[in-house]
């Protein structure tokens, strides 16, 4: 029987490629820091408990050996070294990155995105010829690079698909965008501001999609990078539209052009000044990959999750780090202020 490892298997991803691989016929250890299992994945699936942060304890997980390893977490050159150090026992590795490492022909990138014109403008699609952010230790983006960079190298020696997500939409999120719209249609807000005309598109990736390129990876090695979204890519209009249509509610979205007039009005965890879409045709054309799940199809699991987490809470108790990220756009004064202007 096929062995698979899976490093983060706890995690939003994790849970859902275990499952993806169980059921394809791999014998699947599942790896946490906590040791942790989903209720959701066959019963034959192992645990086991380490950090991947400890050389030692991600060695004695992969024992004598597995036929791919299949990494969560990784990024930056160290968890790169720590993957090719491991290359005589793994058949093949399967490494989850970001689409954040492209930049434009200027340059730009999501680095620069705060800088006075610095959101970078990616062709419509973006296919992963487009050039890439220079690797380092810098930021996330770089350090995905610098990743990207070192395993790639390694070519023969530990054949590795790179899988570039978007933005990531599914259970288990620690911070799911589409609490955004879900918090307020449980607040009873009427209305929404949606900048750029509500015609931001951020490419959205559902686990269960990322979970599928994981498998076919899997059974097909081979040292490549290939984009990992969802099969179209929605404007943020249409994205409120379809939560609305989950939840039963009518809300009024208040279109504007440009910018959000301040950074707590009119911003959404997906705004964006130009499109961010990728093509899949390279996956299509290696893997023989399909998408399992449309956006809007998926929506019911997300929505019902999110709200599941919500019952009896807090929303700041529930997502510490969707506050952190994003708390200053639930700030309804403002908004209701700019409204009655």
């Amino acid at each position: 029987m096929r062995r698979a490892v899976v490093v983060g298997a706890t995690g939003q991803i994790g849970r859902a490629a275990v499952g993806a691989l169980a059921r394809d016929g791999w014998e699947v250890t599942a790896v946490s820091r906590g040791g942790g299992r989903d209720e959701g994945w066959p019963e034959d699936v192992r645990v086991a408990a380490a950090d991947r942060e400890d050389d030692g304890a991600l060695a004695g997980v992969v024992g004598d050996g597995c036929d791919v390893l299949v990494d969560m977490v990784a990024y930056g050159a160290s968890h790169a070294r720590q993957l090719g150090s491991l290359a005589d026992r793994l058949g093949s590795a399967v490494v989850i990155s970001s689409l954040s490492v492209y930049e434009d022909d200027k340059g730009r990138n999501f680095d620069t995105q705060s800088e006075p014109n610095g959101f970078p403008e990616y062709p419509v699609p973006i296919t992963e010829d487009q050039r890439t952010i220079p690797p380092g230790e810098a930021s996330y983006s770089t350090r995905k690079a610098v990743l990207e960079r070192e395993l790639l190298a390694l070519g023969a020696e530990l054949p590795t698909t790179l899988l570039r997500a978007g933005a990531i939409h599914g259970p288990h999120c620690l911070t799911p965008r589409e609490l955004y719209f879900v918090k307020r249609n449980l607040d009873g807000r009427p209305r929404r501001i949606l900048a750029f005309g509500g015609e931001s598109r951020f490419h959205p990736a559902s686990v269960h999609n990322i979970a599928e390129l994981i498998r076919l990876a899997a059974a097909q090695p081979g040292t490549r990078a290939l984009n990992a979204v969802d099969p179209e890519a929605p404007t943020v209009a249409e994205i409120a539209g379809a939560i609305d249509a989950v939840m039963g509610v009518e809300t009024e979205s208040v279109l504007l052009d440009g910018p959000p007039p301040s950074p707590v009005v009119g911003d959404t965890p997906w705004s964006v000044p130009v499109p961010v879409v990728c093509d899949m045709a390279a996956a299509e054309r290696e893997l023989g990959y399909r998408p399992v799940v449309r956006y809007a199809e998926s929506l019911p699991e997300t929505v019902a999750w999110i709200e599941g987490r919500l019952a009896g809470r807090d929303w700041r108790e529930a997502y510490p780090e969707m506050f952190e990220a994003y708390g200053d756009l639930f700030d309804y004064a403002a908004e209701d202020a700019f409204l009655s202007a």
